[in-house]
């Protein structure tokens, strides 16, 4: 039997049906282990505290990442472990995110409790890309605007790690109301899920309902107003699995179009991030160091609410998510020019909401804080 073949017979039992029972079993063991996190936190400190760039007015035990690890990999190796379609997979990606995850839920975990410098966990985010890049994970191959293809070669490795450090610290710095990065993180996933669908990518439909089903589970206690906080256990382990499911159908060689569609997807967080790091480069300031200069900051000095600020930015990321699905679905040679205009458009929308938050900032007398 060829590997399409067995494709199309897994995919006939991947569909809906069984889809809809990884992901059911990854939200009821996150809904489980929340509670269970949720104690252990409060138990060893991990309490997130009120501060200049906090937006909640008390305590909050962070550490609830841990339960949305937790679901996504037990789900994930039970249904390996249990007769199932899924045991008709190589578990060698599998294995390479579960390896990847080890540094950093570690690293999570104790910057909860004590905050770590920068160096710590950039170091962190670096051995996760490594480990995956050993489980075949990678870009090793580059589609042009052209049609044509590039052989990467050796770049593949600095390509894959950069493409890690975005996606993470993107989920990881858009982490800032109750709610938004889990609700981000859950579309994004339902997007990827459709694209892999589409693209018979078996192992992104897989763990794309994993990762959906935890976190629609950790929602139940992170909306606002927030009972847990993913911290950076959490938001990092997300990033960590997206970019690990963008590059699942990349380790058979397939031409790494398919980045593009988690870009479009998550392009609220990445462009968040992007114009974070250039605003930080360009005030001469340390790129790693928090501001409140994010597009959920300013939704609030404008006068949204916590509650209303965050639905705005799920509706923004839900609208990109169906855009990267229509994407996926035209001719090669109209999906560059669509995203470069998606882009602009994106860059644009920014720009004017800053503008906006610093013209209303000037005529109250109170600048943006830095």
């Amino acid at each position: 039997m060829t590997d399409w073949d067995a494709g199309q017979i897994f995919l006939g039992s991947l569909r809906a049906p069984y889809s809809f029972l990884l992901f059911i079993c990854a939200f009821l063991l996150s809904i489980f282990l929340t509670p269970l996190v949720r104690a252990i936190a409060i138990r060893v400190g991990a309490i997130d505290r009120p501060g200049p760039r906090r937006v909640h007015q008390a305590p909050v035990p962070t550490m609830g990442g841990l339960a949305i690890a937790a679901a996504v990999l037990i789900s994930a190796w039970a249904a390996f472990l249990l007769p199932g379609p899924v045991g008709r997979l190589g578990e060698r990606p599998l294995l390479g995110l579960t390896f990847a995850s080890l540094p950093i839920l570690i690293m999570g975990v104790v910057d909860d409790r004590r905050r770590l410098p920068a160096g710590a966990k950039l170091a962190a985010q670096i051995a996760a890309a490594l480990i995956l890049v050993l489980f075949d994970y990678g870009v090793p191959l580059l589609s042009t605007p052209f049609g044509g293809v590039i052989h990467l070669g050796l770049l593949n490795i600095p390509l894959t790690v950069l493409w890690v450090l975005i996606v993470t610290n993107a989920i990881n710095l858009i982490d800032g109301l109750d709610g938004l990065a889990a609700g981000a993180v859950f579309i994004a996933s339902m997007s990827l899920w459709w694209v892999g669908r589409s693209h018979l990518d078996l192992y992104v439909m897989f763990l794309a309902s994993l990762l959906a089903g935890s976190t629609l589970g950790f929602l139940r206690y992170n909306f606002p107003p927030a009972r847990i906080f993913m911290g950076d256990t959490g938001s990092q382990f997300l990033g960590l699995s997206l970019a690990a499911l963008s590059l699942v159908e990349n380790r058979k060689g397939a031409v790494s179009i398919t980045l593009l569609f988690p870009l479009v997807a998550m392009g609220v967080p990445i462009f968040d991030s992007a114009l974070a790091f250039f605003r930080r480069l360009a005030g001469r300031q340390p790129v790693f160091r928090g501001d409140s200069e994010h597009i959920h900051h300013r939704m609030l000095r404008l006068g949204l609410s916590p509650r209303a600020a965050v639905l705005v930015l799920w509706y923004l990321c839900f609208f990109l998510g169906v855009i990267g699905v229509i994407v996926e679905a035209l001719p090669r040679g109209y999906t560059w020019f669509v995203l470069i205009l998606l882009g602009m458009g994106i860059f644009l929308a920014f720009e004017v909401l800053e503008f906006v938050d610093r013209r209303t900032s000037r005529r109250e007398g109170n600048e943006p804080p830095s």
